[in-house]
């Protein structure tokens, strides 16, 4: 049951004098206010039955601190009881002792969910606007790499454990041993990589189908695991060790960091105000995910805190034509670096005139008509574009004919879809105002190894793709309060916004 009591300060309450004005926590509770926590999570509360609960506000903040300080539950709440500043900012008087670490436990895990958390940055970045904190109408994103809190397993070893996990479940739910189905293979000692896997393979199919013949509907849990395991082998990327690679943290995916370099875990993405370098929307996935899939609806998320957006920037991996649009759709510019892998295209060779819609080669030869085509891939799907076709008798007489037209009369430039309108971002983005405005990125480079090196999101706490997006959230929290605090402290509309608030709270 959810119940506000009246905060009163205690005698003791005069220790919190002795907290500096400057200290950051300090700062935070004079600037945020945290009592919409209480009306964003009374819902989860019954309203009129059970024990009193702690109130949402004081778990947050625990929470808070625990991600703005790197610490685990145990040390959050062991601190905390010692601490004057922590327990200043948690709004509760020197005396009054913290719950239980199994308590905020169970607060992170039952009651906060993905959605509550982006109310909470939400609404941490509109008082950030309406306080004055946040003025820039320019936002960075990106993605950053947390490594999962499990070790990834090879699909080999990983169909051993599965096989004993069958039987285990088997004979504990049954009380009966499994003679008959056949010992585990030494895979390491076959020295053909996919000859193992293979071998493993076989061995575990045997195992699924004897099993399956001796259970009934009595023994769920081992239905369960035996699904699970179809499941894994049906996966086209498990074998080609892509899909599931831990049967502890099953979410975590294998992804790039480069050509050469790979990781196990999660990708978070997050959009950051570039002036003020506050984060105003976070998204977490597999590690697979591909940058930008969440850019739509995290733009969207940072309009609404009440951030007039104007630009928007992004590394190669952004340029792509639906995140082009989309930063268009909401009246912003994009300052995103023309990505080869989707503009292919030789600008020495060619020359584009927009107006007429023409392409010019460097010997003066111009197209003269263009003609859409749609063929077939053979990964898959249709490869769609425009040929043009240059003027014949100018191909004739030019002295590269043999060269360049090797297979026609004349030149034909085969191009995709978008080639002319990346054309133009091309030549932009050769000025010397896009190379100005795009420094502007480098913010987010730094925000980055803030969150890993200090905040402890370069790897996971725990697993599963919702505790890991949870953890990023309130990193992203933390650190956001942790930024208004120095905004305050560096300049002085800061300061002068820090005395208003000030003489309001008294």
């Amino acid at each position: 049951m959810l119940r506000h009591e009246p905060k009163q300060s205690s005698f003791h309450s005069i220790l919190y004098d002795k907290i500096p004005d400057n200290h950051t926590l300090k700062k935070i509770s004079l600037i945020v206010d945290f009592s919409f926590i209480n009306k964003l999570l009374e819902d989860s509360y019954c309203k009129d039955f059970g024990r009193p609960a702690k109130e949402p506000e004081l778990m947050c903040k625990l929470l808070l601190l625990q991600h703005l300080y790197n610490l685990s539950d145990e040390q959050v709440i062991n601190d905390g009881n010692l601490n004057l500043a922590y327990l200043y900012f948690l709004g509760v008087n020197p005396e009054t002792l913290l719950p239980d670490k199994s308590l905020l436990s169970k607060f992170r895990t039952q009651r906060l969910g993905e959605a509550t958390l982006d109310e909470m940055i939400l609404e941490v970045v509109r008082q950030c606007v309406e306080k004055g904190i946040i003025k820039g109408k320019s936002v960075s994103i990106d993605a950053t790499h947390i490594e999962a809190n499990t070790k990834k397993k090879t699909p080999e070893r990983l169909m051993k454990h599965l096989g004993k996990k069958i039987i285990k479940t088997y004979e504990e739910e049954t009380g009966q041993s499994l003679k008959d189905v056949p010992e585990a293979p030494e895979y390491k000692e076959i020295e053909d990589y996919n000859k193992a896997k293979a071998v493993m393979k076989t061995y575990l199919e045997t195992v699924i189908e004897q099993v399956e013949k001796k259970t009934s509907t009595k023994e769920a849990n081992t239905h369960l695991i035996i699904q699970k395991s179809k499941e894994i082998l049906e996966d086209p990327k498990f074998m080609s060790q892509k899909g599931t690679r831990s049967l502890i943290d099953e979410d975590a995916r294998v992804g790039r960091k480069s050509k050469t370099q790979d990781f196990y875990g999660y990708k978070t993405e997050f959009v950051m105000t570039t002036d003020e370098r506050i984060i105003t929307s976070v998204r977490t996935a597999d590690g697979a995910y591909i940058d930008g899939g969440y850019a739509k609806e995290m733009l969207a998320e940072t309009k609404k805190s009440g951030i007039i957006l104007e630009e928007v920037y992004g590394d190669k991996a952004y340029f792509r034509k639906p995140i082009l649009d989309d930063i268009e759709e909401i009246n912003a510019k994009a300052y995103i670096p023309v990505s080869a892998t989707v503009y292919r295209l030789d600008e020495s060779e060619f020359k584009y005139n927009k107006d007429s819609d023409e392409w010019q080669c460097n010997q003066g030869n111009t197209t003269i008509n263009k003609k859409r085509f749609s063929t077939k891939r053979k990964e898959g799907g249709n490869r769609e574009g425009y040929r043009y076709y240059f003027e014949l008798n100018q191909c004739k007489t030019c002295p590269l004919h043999d060269e360049c037209a090797k297979k026609s009369a004349r030149r034909i430039l085969t191009v995709g879809l978008n080639t002319a309108d990346f054309y133009e971002i091309s030549q932009y983005q050769k000025t010397d105002e896009f190379k100005e405005k795009y420094k502007k990125r480098a913010s987010i480079e730094g925000k980055n190894a803030e969150l890993k090196r200090f905040h402890g999101l370069s790897r996971a706490r725990g697993y599963g793709l919702l505790g890991v997006s949870i953890q990023s959230k309130l990193t992203a929290l933390a650190v956001n309060l942790k930024r208004i605090a120095a905004i305050l402290s560096s300049n002085r509309a800061g300061l002068l916004v820090n005395l208003s608030f000030c003489i309001q709270k008294l």
